[in-house]
């Protein structure tokens, strides 16, 4: 199932529904648990669908099998993030191809003729375990939505991601077992400050606010369970104006999710309704393309088996900039 968060012209509540007739259409999950004899309240928001487990989904898939009311046209609606505050998201580095590429384009960009050595301290660290952040929870915004850059940023950069939904609670998950933790799939547009980011990760501690700023982690356009879509083999494009960008595929994933639970659940707890980001596909940003963002472009990813998350950025107004 493909699972959305979405608003109407009428109810600015936000809503669950499954999106339908080859993503054209979405079905109001409340209405359609409603008149099919089920308690709307397990579909109250994604997160309730998440906690709900097979259960859930199960009478999910009942309640849209037999409902027989009104479809709404996907385009008379507002899509939201599919989880609009996530519990927590992690961003990963599961892609060693960008590794690399974004270290030599960060080398072209200073200058440098070497890599730094802390370049070359994370790729030993990335051959012998996965390496992440924590991003800003509450900076999650979703398809369609205007990105406006920081003022103290003037390099604007996208990264095309997998984010992976927790969707089974637990601790010490073995690698044989982490399928059955995922709840689903989405895109996740990682936005990056380059120039503030390059300052920062001087300090060793990782990125703050070249990551940290309203609308800096785009999600959507929905949630496809794991029944439907694994990242086996996806096609991940990324295109700007219409035009693309660069082409990758998700089998190039050095980490897999799988590691990623096993080593993150290892004596902490995962809980359901946290995200985990793949980490940028190689080739997957402007900084690897040699071409970043400018005022008004239109940002496109797209993976194979999901869909399509767009976003309009714009640049921070000159008298805002610092």
């Amino acid at each position: 199932m493909k699972l959305a968060t979405f608003t109407t012209r009428q109810d600015p509540t936000p809503r669950v529904g499954v999106v339908t007739g080859q993503d054209s259409a979405i079905v109001d999950l409340a209405t359609a648990l409603s008149q099919t004899g089920f308690d709307p309240r397990v579909a109250g928001s994604m997160q309730d669908v998440i906690e709900g487990g097979a259960d859930c989904l199960a009478m999910i898939r009942t309640a849209i099998d037999k409902f027989a009311g009104e479809l709404l046209p996907i385009t008379e609606v507002k899509m939201l993030a599919p989880l609009p505050r996530p519990v927590q998201i992690r961003d990963c580095m599961c892609f060693e191809e960008h590794l690399v590429g974004s270290s030599k384009a960060a080398m072209r960009l200073t200058g440098q003729t070497q890599p730094s050595e802390r370049s070359l301290k994370m790729h030993e660290i990335f051959k012998v375990r996965p390496i992440y952040y924590k991003a800003n929870r509450m900076a999650v915004v979703g398809p369609d939505t205007e990105v406006h850059w920081p003022a103290y940023s003037k390099m604007m950069d996208y990264e095309l991601e997998m984010g992976c939904v927790i969707g089974k609670t637990g601790r010490d998950i073995s690698r044989e077992n982490a399928r059955a933790h995922i709840f689903g799939f989405m895109i996740f547009n990682d936005f990056s400050a380059r120039d503030t980011q390059g300052m920062e990760m001087e300090s060793g501690l990782g990125p703050s606010k070249s990551k940290d700023f309203d609308g800096a982690n785009a999600m959507g356009p929905w949630i496809v369970t794991i029944d439907e879509f694994y990242p086996d083999s996806a096609a991940m494009i990324v295109r700007v104006n219409g035009e693309v960008r660069s082409a990758g595929n998700s089998n190039s994933m050095t980490v897999k999710f799988e590691d990623l639970i096993a080593f993150i659940s290892t004596s902490e707890t995962l809980h359901a309704g946290e995200v985990l980001g793949s980490g940028t596909v190689g080739g997957g940003c402007g900084l690897e393309a040699g071409k970043l963002l400018v005022d008004g472009d239109v940002i496109e990813l797209e993976i194979e088996g999901i869909g399509v998350l767009r976003n309009r950025v714009f640049a921070a107004k000159q008298e805002d900039q610092v």
